[in-house]
């Protein structure tokens, strides 16, 4: 069942958009040059009787992390705790993790605390860039209301002297996030942090792209953009 779903993947490849994916998507796996809504559409065939032969399938190709990624969003939550950590271990990009993440909504939305509990608190320490990713890009979709805000500063300021690109991103467009919904509270939050000056001027910056935030206001936290110091290169 699993080579038949492979070949029936390799089918929707297109080489010009495996390349444009290439250039967008830092990552070693291999491209088949597949489209998101192919993938998410091709897994949607699959039978519930064969979801345990594909997730014990080690996926290769890029597309393939992400078809398992939505595979594991069709199971219960029980299912999804059961096969989370796997899955994990094969997220290497930005972009798998943030479907992956997206993935879960319907399931995570209904279980936040438990699942907070279970997998978002150890994701946030671990020493693995994409790992931590996902904390912060489950924390940005799901936990961003006044039950959880204070939560999510403290979590931030935890993670003020990571280095990697995609730990500072998800940093920034989680304080953006944050500030959109939430602006005085983030605001005060945000005058006495401690992050770096990169990840703060990179978070005004998304404030600023937001539709959702009025021209005075982004006029406004302009004016509090730090002096860097120090260049961060994307990979």
């Amino acid at each position: 069942m699993y080579q038949q779903f492979q070949t029936e993947l390799i089918s929707y490849a297109d080489d010009e958009y495996r390349q444009f994916s290439m250039r967008g998507i830092p990552c070693e796996r291999p491209f088949l040059g597949v489209r998101i809504p192919d993938i998410r559409r091709l897994v949607g065939k699959i039978k519930r009787e064969d979801f345990e032969e594909f997730l014990g399938v080690k996926p290769v190709a890029f597309e393939e992390v992400i078809a398992r990624g939505f595979l594991i969003g069709r199971l219960d939550y029980n299912g999804i705790l059961e096969y989370f950590d796997s899955q994990i271990e094969y997220l290497d990009n930005w972009c798998s993790v943030d479907t992956f993440c997206s993935a879960l909504r319907k399931k995570i939305e209904k279980n936040r605390d438990d699942f907070l509990d279970k997998k978002i608190e150890s994701l946030l320490k671990s020493d693995n860039e994409f790992a931590t990713r996902t904390g912060l890009v489950f924390l940005l979709d799901f936990y961003v209301s006044s039950e959880y805000l204070q939560l999510i500063f403290d979590r931030i300021e935890s993670l003020k002297t990571r280095e990697e690109y995609y730990v500072k991103m998800a940093l920034a467009w989680l304080v953006a996030e944050c500030f959109i919904k939430f602006p005085e509270e983030t605001f005060s939050y945000m005058i006495q942090s401690e992050l770096d000056d990169w990840t703060f001027n990179k978070a005004i910056s998304k404030i600023c792209d937001s539709r959702r935030v009025e021209p005075d206001i982004k006029a406004e936290i302009k004016r509090y953009r730090r002096r860097e110091t120090q260049r961060i290169v994307k990979p």
